[in-house]
Order: structure tokens, then C-alpha cells, then sequence
């Protein structure tokens, strides 16, 4: 005869991998943190350019991606840079955990977006691709609504299909105005690793 498993054996295990993904989220953070401080300077002088390794599990084949909205630098900005100049790469096939942070006093929101164009040119933009994921915010009304300064908010994308993606916030015009970073997702990419130029 089988043992039946304890609702607190279960409870345990369940606070046990929250607090690993948390974990994981907050290394992440940290991470980019440290690297974005890097002055443009220091980042010119090197021959090519440098690669950080993002978090990410093998097993279940997810990538931890956390992305701050900065209270210095420019005003649209995730981990301090704007207008795609952090590009992060993925296998393709992945799942992605997308962890938003936002430590401005103007709501945001993340939007993951199969874009159909180099740039967000449009203060929608649904009008530049298709939305996959909002985080922050719902589908109906990320143009006008995120998450205010201190709050955070997460969302998972499975099996991200190969392709060039943007994530950007939804907020009309803020995408436009330089909000935005490159997801690249490949199958000749075997760790997952963020550049930022």
C-alpha cells in the first residue's frame, strides 16, 4: 500500500522552490545591476564585446531574465540602457521567466513582442508586432496601466519559437521613446547570455 504524501511535507516542498526561483531572480538582478554600471568606455576598449551569462535551469529548459526600470539613467530605460542596446540571447525552444522590476515613480509594464519591424516606431505597439506576454499589466490595457515604483511582477513564456523579438513596455509611447531591449532566440544558442553594446 502507498503513503499518502502530507499537505505540510507538500508545503515544504512548495516555499522550497519558491524561494529558489526568487532566489535566482534576485542573482539576476543583481548581475545586471553590476553590469550596467560598466561605463561605455570600458565597454569600447575590448576587442569584442563582453557576454554575461544569464541564469538558467537545463532540466526543464527555462532562462531566468530580469529587467529593472532604473531610476538613473534615462527615463525609459531596463538595467540603464535604452533603444535595443542590450540585446539577450536564448536557446530557441526555451522557456523564458521574465522577472519586471520597477524603481521609477511612472508606472510600467513588460511586454514580450514578436515585432514586425527593426524599432517600435508606433506609441502602440501592437502596431509594430504581436504581443506574446504582458507582465505588469493585462492585455486590454497596457497602454495605460503598470506597475508603480517598488513593485515587481513575473510571467512565464514557453517554448519560445527561434526568432527576433523586442521587450519592451507597452505604456503609449514608451516603447517609442527608447524602452526596449532585443530577445534573440536560436538554435545555435546553447547558453543563454545577454550582450550590451
Amino acid at each position: 500500500m502507498r503513503k499518502a504524501v502530507s499537505p505540510t511535507f507538500t508545503a515544504i516542498v512548495a516555499i522550497v522552490v519558491a524561494i529558489v526561483i526568487v532566489g535566482a531572480a534576485v542573482y539576476t538582478y543583481q548581475q545586471f545591476l553590476m553590469y550596467s554600471s560598466k561605463t561605455s568606455a570600458a565597454i569600447t576598449t575590448t576587442s569584442t564585446t563582453p557576454k554575461h551569462t544569464l541564469p538558467y535551469n537545463p532540466s526543464n529548459k527555462t532562462v531566468f531574465i530580469t529587467l529593472v526600470t532604473l531610476s538613473s539613467g534615462p527615463t525609459f530605460n531596463f538595467n540603464g540602457t535604452d533603444f535595443g542596446a542590450m540585446v539577450i540571447y536564448v536557446p530557441a525552444g526555451w522557456n523564458l521567466y521574465i522577472t519586471f522590476i520597477n524603481q521609477q515613480s511612472l508606472p510600467h509594464n513588460l511586454n514580450l513582442v514578436a515585432n514586425d519591424t527593426s524599432t517600435p516606431n508606433s506609441a502602440n505597439i501592437a502596431d509594430d508586432g504581436k504581443i506574446l506576454l504582458t507582465i505588469g499589466a493585462s492585455s486590454s490595457d497596457y497602454q495605460t496601466s503598470g506597475i508603480m515604483s517598488g513593485q515587481s511582477a513575473s510571467g512565464l513564456y514557453t517554448d519560445i519559437p527561434a526568432g527576433i523579438y523586442w521587450l519592451c513596455c507597452g505604456i503609449a509611447g514608451h516603447a517609442e521613446s527608447g524602452m526596449w531591449v532585443v530577445l534573440v532566440a536560436s538554435p545555435n544558442v546553447t547558453t543563454p547570455y545577454v550582450v550590451i553594446s
